[in-house]
């Protein structure tokens, strides 16, 4: 297997070890040519699971590129009785994705959209094509597919066929099965059909006579409201419905067939649409409100409650949640319309005749913003305000709408009565409720108590007429329940029609009929939290009650990780993004981990060579600490696990070369003109480079002659008075320095110290226009970042130590800085790493150099003419957000596209050698498309200057009246364009230094 893509010749096996049955299995999978597939244990320990609770380990993963890979790999599950399971992108919540024998993977090959015809509002798709991505390809056309689950940005088109999603809009659209046109399947002995609307009673006989002489059980138990979705769709081959397989085929959980492709319907968007938001007193007064929505043109209504938006705003702040109406429980309600004035009308009408203490219509923005906080539901209700985890189980339940109300009191009371906890929310407005309970699986009666409460709430749920599935399927969380929600000769009835598709139950066996115990393989009575890995941990793990062991458990499985990030302006996960492979995924990586703490799969051991397969394409970039609505920080894990791993152990050349670079630059830069000088040699530089365990094709950077620092210490630094030749930056008089009135810290980072300091002089020259006082402290100081990133924590500990206390001693001015990465490192690192009341002093003063000068109120120079294509730092992402730099270049007049994404450099772990082409890929997924875009705009523009068009604006072009620039405040952004492109990138303070007229030089 290499980086970028899966080789087709025979995967490699991670342990030399006797013949085992994966083994055989992949002997059997490569004579067949089966083309891609793996028995890796890496792999097999990232889709150990999928977003469910329960574990099992599959034999084999196969990616088939057509319909040939299926048949021959269901044939050799014939021939030796292995199970077989298809995937999508894994984000089942009720185990429905998992298997012990082979996994078919629709989602890296057969993945694409068919065809699309706008005109009979259709398009064929294959059973690994992402919902989002279909959506892409119909918007154009003013087209979309109508149901839309919380997972619509990773979520596979097959995976909801085998669940009949829904998601917030089946109100409006219905759920996936309705809106079915045809099937292409594969059935257990090979054979394919297709089936479309047309009576299939022909090429199924055995089945229709079956059904016929089940008539009046099938409409008496099934189909009974629009969320019965537990058990088999029966009530699609009633005569009255045509004997309709194809919609038949929809919640069949892969039991029934293997879907190849299918044929979906399209509907236009609708012209008009209005976001009002209900307040309620709590949940339940808001769930009795819902049948209120039948009347009115709705085409979603989604329950929240305010306890989600608590998590929110832990991790991300209060700006992250718009304005709601007060109360402690919401409905979100999406009403459509053909007509503007009818939609306002019928809007108002809602408002008045709803029961609501408070009420509010959203705007676009803050209406997307709401939406977004519900699709990230799963994940923020997975953890209880003081740490435990909540799971999923009795997730997805549903009653007729017009008992949501008596039905959610009720099973709060019940919760209280079993000692547990949980939040309700979801699609309230055709009765679904979504909700995560804190079983204490870690005990040794948890299981038990999960069981016991289980099987109580069916109980209720089946008194309301309701349903224990509404929308995730039955698979392993419920199938066992539906014994106690449907009648004997119900449960007789799927027995049959399941053996006349699966007579040998090799299709996800487990699952409907013959289902496991619900609480069977449960992830985490499987592998035990407690179990003690050697050595003391180097990190705090903040409200964890085990520490790294349970720290890794905080991922659920729901696959954010997995979503095109960057096309929303987010960063989550570029190894992925380049690599589309789930070991290199924030969840797969997380799996391995788990396997890890359990010692079963793979060796409980921090030098587990799996374990080291799976984080090093991890950039580190933080991301999915923020962005993962469970909080997974993959970046702290891998500095966790490196300073294990190689404590008492000699580290590999890189780890020093780079991990030390900021204390080697000390050194070097006496000598900064021989060393620039001799890294321009190409075979002296080859060599170097090998040795220190950098790519060869990464470029050395130039020392500065003069640092920052030893400008800042001449006697006069007034910033009126800098010489070009010392920083580049002179002032001219019209922008002198205004009466200096406030104080501010400037963290003098060794990358711009040494490398940049033209960056930290025209931070100084803005502040100081500002009317603020700059200090910068006299110890030389650095955020040890290199140092955790390459897990010397030790090293790294004493390094941010001392930082910390020369940064307190400062009293309590605003500290800013020029540098993201080491900015984030003082706001966030130092608090896992040190986790003293200094570091939380020093963290709480930290500031971007965007959101200090905003909260001075600091006037501002016009930048009307600018045009900026910004790359931010993955770790201001993810620390500390880009609101302020947009709203800052906003104030000035620029225009700015922000871009998602990582830019791939990451630090050092692009300059590593064996990284350089997962960095370019990493790259290629908005920045180095987003340049090219550029620099073919400045070729369409007959007077366009080059590079530095702009003095002190980088890489700047004038189109007319109209200067580009490429906005890049991190040091490794600014590399890997450089080094990846003709473009440079500018950072903020030289661009406001620019625009008051200063100019700084290169």
């Amino acid at each position: 297997m290499t980086t970028l893509a899966h080789s087709s010749s025979a995967p490699r096996k991670s342990a030399e070890t006797q013949m085992s049955f994966a083994d055989a299995l992949s002997v059997e999978l490569q004579t067949a040519g089966v083309r891609d597939f793996t028995i890796d244990d890496t792999d097999r320990a990232a889709y150990t699971t999928d977003a469910s609770l329960f574990r099992l380990v599959p034999q084999a993963i196969v990616f088939p590129y057509d319909e040939s890979d299926v048949s021959r790999s269901l044939a050799i599950a014939r021939r030796l009785g292995v199970p077989i399971t298809s995937r999508g992108a894994g984000t089942s919540i009720a185990g429905n994705a998992i298997g012990t024998g082979i996994i078919l993977d629709f989602s890296r090959h057969m993945n694409e959209v068919l065809s699309l015809d706008p005109e009979a509002q259709s398009a064929w798709v294959q059973a690994g094509c992402i919902h989002a991505h279909l959506q892409s390809q119909a918007r154009p056309h003013g087209l979309r597919f109508g149901p839309d689950p919380s997972t619509h940005t990773r979520c596979t088109i097959g995976g909801m066929i085998g669940n009949n999603a829904c998601g917030p809009r089946a109100l409006g659209y219905g759920r996936t099965g309705d809106n079915l046109l045809a099937l292409i399947v594969m059935l257990v002995d090979g054979t394919i059909v297709t089936l479309d609307e047309t009576d299939a009673s022909e090429q199924f006989p055995r089945l229709h006579e079956l059904v016929a002489g089940q008539l009046g059980t099938i409409r008496t138990n099934l189909g009974t409201f629009s969320r019965q979705v537990s058990g088999y769709g029966l009530e699609s081959l009633l005569p009255e419905n045509d004997f309709d397989l194809r919609r038949a085929f929809a919640g069949t959980e892969g039991t029934w067939g293997i879907v190849l492709a299918a044929k979906m319907r399209l509907v236009e968007d609708p012209t008009h649409t209005s976001a009002v938001v209900l307040g309620y007193e709590d949940m339940v007064a808001a769930a009795h409100d819902a049948p209120l929505l039948k009347d009115f043109p709705v085409a979603a209504c989604e329950g929240l409650d305010s306890r989600m938006l608590d998590r929110v705003i832990e991790t991300k702040g209060a700006e992250a949640i718009p304005h709601l109406p007060e109360g402690a429980g919401w409905l979100v309600v999406e009403l459509t319309g053909e007509d503007e004035a009818v939609l306002v009308d019928e809007t108002k009408r809602l408002i008045r005749e709803s029961n609501a203490v408070d009420s509010a219509v959203l705007g676009p923005q803050a209406a997307a913003e709401v939406w977004a906080i519900r699709a990230d539901g799963a994940g923020l209700v997975s953890r209880t305000p003081d740490g435990r985890d909540a799971h999923a189980g009795w997730e997805d339940s549903a009653v007729p709408v017009e008992h949501l109300g008596d039905y959610l009191r009720e099973l709060m009371d019940l919760l209280s009565e079993h000692g547990l906890w949980g939040i309700p929310y979801g699609h309230f407005g055709d009765g679904c409720l979504h909700m995560r309970v804190d079983f204490p699986l870690e005990d040794p009666e948890g299981p038990q108590v999960m069981h016991d409460f289980m099987v109580a709430a069916t109980k209720l749920v089946a008194r309301y007429g309701g349903s224990v599935s509404g929308e995730h399927g039955d698979g392993r969380a419920r199938s066992e329940l539906l014994r106690l929600m449907y009648r004997p000769e119900v449960l007789d009835l799927f027995k049959q029609v399941k053996e006349l598709f699966d007579p040998q139950y090799l299709l996800n066996p487990g699952v409907i009929v013959d289902p496991d115990a619900l609480n069977e393989s449960l992830r985490l009575t499987q592998l035990p939290l407690r179990e003690e890995l050697p050595g003391t941990l180097a990190m705090a793990y903040e409200g964890e009650s085990a520490g790294f062991a349970s720290a890794v458990h905080r991922c659920t499985g729901i696959g954010k990780c997995r979503a095109d990030s960057a096309a929303g302006g987010e960063v989550m996960c570029p190894s992925y993004q380049a690599t589309r492979d789930e070991r290199h995924s924030t969840r797969g990586r997380a799996r391995v981990l788990q396997e890890m703490v359990s010692g079963e799969l793979l060796d409980s051991s921090w030098q587990s060579p799996e374990v080291a397969d799976a984080l090093d394409l991890c950039l580190s970039c933080k991301a999915c600490a923020t962005e993962c609505p469970t909080g997974t920080d993959m970046a702290t894990y891998k500095a966790e696990v490196l300073h294990q791993s190689y404590k008492g152990r000699l580290r590999p050349i890189k780890h020093y070369s780079l991990g030390f670079l900021p204390q080697l630059a000390r050194v070097i830069t006496p000598l900064a003109p021989v060393v620039n000088r001799v890294s321009g040699l190409p075979g002296l530089t080859t060599v170097a480079k090998k040795m220190a365990g950098i790519d060869v094709r990464r470029a050395i950077p130039q020392f500065a002659a003069t640092t920052f620092r030893k400008w800042w210490t001449t006697a006069d630094r007034s910033p009126a008075e800098v010489a070009v030749e010392e920083t580049g930056i002179s002032t001219p008089a019209e922008v002198r320095p205004r009466t200096k009135t406030r104080e501010v810290i400037l963290f003098a980072d060794s990358w711009s110290n040494h490398f940049a300091p033209r960056i930290l002089a025209a931070a100084v020259a803005v502040l100081e226009r500002a009317g603020v006082t700059v200090r910068v402290i006299d110890q030389t100081v650095c955020c040890g970042l290199p140092l955790i990133s390459t897990g010397q924590l030790d090293a790294a500990k004493a390094n941010l130590g001392a930082t910390i206390s020369a940064l307190d001693a400062t009293g309590d001015v605003p500290i800013v800085g020029v540098e993201p990465s080491c900015l984030a490192t003082l706001k966030d690192d130092s608090l896992k790493l040190l986790a003293d009341e200094a570091s939380a002093r020093v963290a709480a003063r930290v500031q971007t150099f965007a959101q200090y000068l905003l909260s001075v109120g600091a006037e501002l120079p016009r930048l009307d003419a600018v045009e900026a294509l910004v790359q931010p730092h993955c770790h201001q992402t993810a620390i500390f957000g880009n609101a302020a730099d947009k709203e800052l270049l906003a104030r000035t007049g620029a225009a700015s596209t922000f871009l998602g994404g990582c830019c791939g450099l990451a630090g050092n772990f692009g300059v590593e050698e064996g990284h350089y082409e997962t960095s370019v890929a990493v790259a290629e997924v908005a920045l180095l498309p987003a340049l090219r875009e550029q620099e073919a705009l400045r070729n369409r523009t007959p007077n366009a200057a080059g590079a530095g068009g702009a003095a002190g604006t980088g890489d700047a072009a004038d189109d007319g009246d109209r200067t580009r620039v490429v906005l890049a405040d991190g040091y490794s952004c600014r590399t890997q364009i450089t080094d990846l492109s003709d473009a440079q990138g500018v950072s903020l303070p030289e661009l406001l230094a620019w625009g008051w007229g200063l100019e700084p030089t290169r």
